[in-house]
């Protein structure tokens, strides 16, 4: 006991001695330097409100019209062979060499549009512009691409009609063509440039717009919603998803230039027309006098001793016509169609355009300050670039 308080001595000694030394030489090695904890700091928080989820929205929205429409609307693809312009030097032997006998050849144009569903057998309203080619492939909103025929083309009014054989297809519900008013709103489904389908919003601006010199048949919606390049045949819907037009054209400041805020839609009723007339026969049939017509400004209307400048003024009978068997002349002011009044020259075209090939009709007319009647014969309408009726 007495050797282990001996050893624990001499081990309190040296260790109180070592301290001592190092007291005095290295005093920095005891002092004591307080131990920093790292703390994280907490993220800054911020109160968010959200809305509870509720059928009764707060905002205005167009998606069940869009949710309707889309799956009718489908992207056209074209290709057509065009000769290429030759090169100067494609008979130089050493051009040749280095180019080939093929430069210079005929190349293929793309095209790109848009389209409507019609009915569940895979039938198309579209542009007449959009499907001026050989090759035409339509993609539905699915993803599923098929190869379109042509069922017929009607380019006085611009419209066509493909078929696909793509089984029960999504296809859009017309509108009642007596239910569209300016200021009503629409969305225009296409494919513009190419960048898939988009749909936009606008109000109509106009209805019944003519002498623009697009078609021989004009009688178009006009409306603000953006309507560019590859949206030509595709939809104009009203808020409740339904057709009321084929967007078909824009006022822009250059070629392929974007909308500017005006652009153009065949209106249901006519297309609808159309339509039906290409899926049960191939083409248009329409009724046809054989007179050019002109509107009556008020300077002729003076001249003619005319009340008001409403009827088209016969600028041109085409020989061997309905019109001049009927005894038609240059000079006569056109006033009525089977009773119904001539507007302007535009209106005389739609009023005789309606009539059935092989049946009378009458025609009301002023000549020499004397209204008069004539019975025409009507015949049927040949495919014209002017208006001729």
């Amino acid at each position: 006991m007495r050797r282990l308080w001996f050893a624990f001595a001499q081990a309190v000694t040296i260790a109180v001695a070592i301290l001592f030394v190092v007291q005095t030489l290295k005093p920095e090695w005891l002092s004591q330097r307080p131990v920093v904890i790292a703390q994280k700091e907490s993220a800054p928080s911020a109160t968010i409100t959200t809305a509870a989820r509720s059928d009764a929205r707060p905002v205005v929205t167009y998606s069940d019209a869009a949710r309707k429409a889309v799956p009718a609307v489908v992207h056209i693809f074209t290709s057509k062979e065009v000769p290429a312009r030759r090169h100067p030097f494609a008979d130089d032997p050493l051009f040749r060499h280095f180019f080939g006998d093929s430069f210079g050849g005929p190349q293929r144009a793309q095209g790109l549009g848009s389209g409507v569903i019609v009915s569940p057998d895979g039938f198309v309203l579209t542009n007449a512009h959009v499907v001026d080619a050989d090759e035409i492939e339509v993609a539905l909103h699915d993803g599923r691409k098929f190869k379109a025929k042509v069922v017929g083309t009607d380019p006085e009014s611009d419209l066509a009609v493909l078929q696909i054989a793509g089984g029960t297809l999504h296809s859009i519900t017309f509108a009642n063509a007596e239910s569209l008013n300016v200021g009503d709103v629409v969305l225009a489904i296409g494919n513009p440039f190419g960048v898939g389908q988009s749909v936009t919003m606008g109000i109509v601006s106009a209805l019944g717009r003519s002498h623009l010199g697009i078609n021989v048949f004009e009688n178009f919606i006009q409306t603000d919603a953006p309507i560019n390049p590859g949206n030509s045949g595709g939809a104009l819907v009203d808020t409740g998803g339904n057709l009321v037009g084929i967007n078909t054209a824009i006022y822009s400041k250059e070629p392929g230039g974007a909308s500017l805020g005006i652009g153009f839609a065949i209106p249901v009723s006519l297309a609808k027309n159309v339509m039906e007339q290409i899926i049960q026969t191939g083409s248009v049939t329409r009724g046809y006098i054989g007179v050019e017509a002109q509107d009556i400004t008020p300077e002729l209307a003076e001249a003619f001793n005319l009340a008001g400048t409403e009827g088209a003024l016969i600028a041109r009978v085409v020989p061997n016509s309905p019109a001049a068997r009927a005894g038609v002349k240059t000079g006569d002011i056109l006033l009525a169609v089977e009773g119904k009044p001539v507007k302007d020259p535009q209106g005389m075209l739609e009023l005789v355009a309606a009539l059935k090939p092989g049946q009378p009709a009458k025609l009301k007319l002023r000549r020499e300050n004397e209204e008069f009647e004539a019975r025409v014969e009507i015949n049927r309408r040949p495919q014209m670039r002017r208006e001729a009726e």
